[in-house]
């Protein structure tokens, strides 16, 4: 009942020495994930949390061996921080850091497809399998307040945001629908992982029985995936919420996230939702309807 975390997910931190870092990873491991080490060159030999830290990836996965890392480090060093980790091997890359140089974003990312690695983010709260107990990142905040919003169940949950990936799991959790994978895919204009690469994923899990998106204003993601459901007949019923449709009538706001830019009618979310109701993905209203329409292919 889960994509790209489970209980074989062992992690890495880089940037664990940091004050955002050292949080989430204590929360993670309340959560119960397997933290195996983390990474702050210079640092090696201190403790975080009783998670030993290392100078470099490759020292760390040598202690113990990991096959994810949590990039928190600042803008201009995650570059350096993402081929470190692929260079050691690691698979599955989380970058929280927002504002990273998109040319830094490009390279590594091109990078990551010759190693047949996946990034999520940047500018992402990370990815929780409530099944399997493990959360990669912050999001959820603390396992207590983990345990409140998210449950075990049929549902996966792509989002723009990394709050709204809570809000939705939680409306769901409080309607008796438990979830499978959540994942925040970042919220900056050059992300790794998007709906289009995701979807797929969920359809090969066949604990997931429906997927709920949180989009926003801005970016051809929406549209890609449309594109995408039309093409393959997707299995998954599809539900989305498109927030922020007062931007249309707003031209060069930006609603929330750096990738939430309208120009023109590039991006809109009426374009949005009429790609996905003419690809048969259904539309929420409104917030609270996501219960409803789940709750119909359940």
């Amino acid at each position: 009942m889960a994509i790209l975390v489970d209980g074989n997910t062992k992690i890495v931190v880089q940037g664990i020495t940091g004050r955002e870092a050292a949080s989430f990873t204590k929360d993670m491991i309340d959560y119960g994930s397997r933290v195996m080490g983390g990474v702050t060159p210079g640092k090696g030999g201190w403790d975080v949390h009783g998670v030993p830290v290392f100078d470099s990836v490759r020292q760390a996965i040598a202690n113990g061996p990991a096959n994810t890392s949590i990039i928190s480090v600042p803008p201009a060093g995650v570059k350096g921080a993402a081929f470190e980790a692929l260079e050691a091997g690691i698979k599955l890359l989380v970058v929280i850091t927002e504002r990273v140089p998109r040319r830094d974003v490009v390279e590594f990312l091109e990078y990551a497809e010759e190693e047949g690695a996946r990034v999520v983010g940047p500018n992402t709260l990370g990815i929780i399998s409530p099944a399997h107990r493990v959360k990669v990142g912050m999001a959820g905040g603390p396992a207590a307040d983990v345990d409140k919003a998210y449950s075990p169940g049929p549902v996966g949950i792509i989002s723009r945001s990394g709050g709204m990936t809570t809000e939705i799991a939680n409306l769901l959790t409080t309607n008796g629908i438990g979830q499978s994978t959540c994942i925040g895919i970042g919220g900056d204009p050059i992300i790794g992982s998007n709906f289009v690469d995701l979807v797929p994923l969920f359809e090969k899990d066949p604990e997931t029985k429906a997927v709920v998106l949180y989009c926003e204003p801005g970016g051809t993601g929406e549209e890609h995936l449309a594109e995408y459901v039309q093409a393959t007949q997707c299995r998954l019923p599809i539900i989305a919420f498109v927030a922020g449709q007062f931007v249309d009538d707003m031209p060069g706001v930006r609603f929330g996230h750096a990738g939430a830019i309208v120009e023109g009618d590039h991006g809109s979310t009426r374009g949005k939702i009429a790609k996905f109701k003419g690809a048969g993905i259904q539309v929420a209203e409104k917030f609270s309807d996501i219960v409803k329409l789940v709750k119909e292919h359940l």
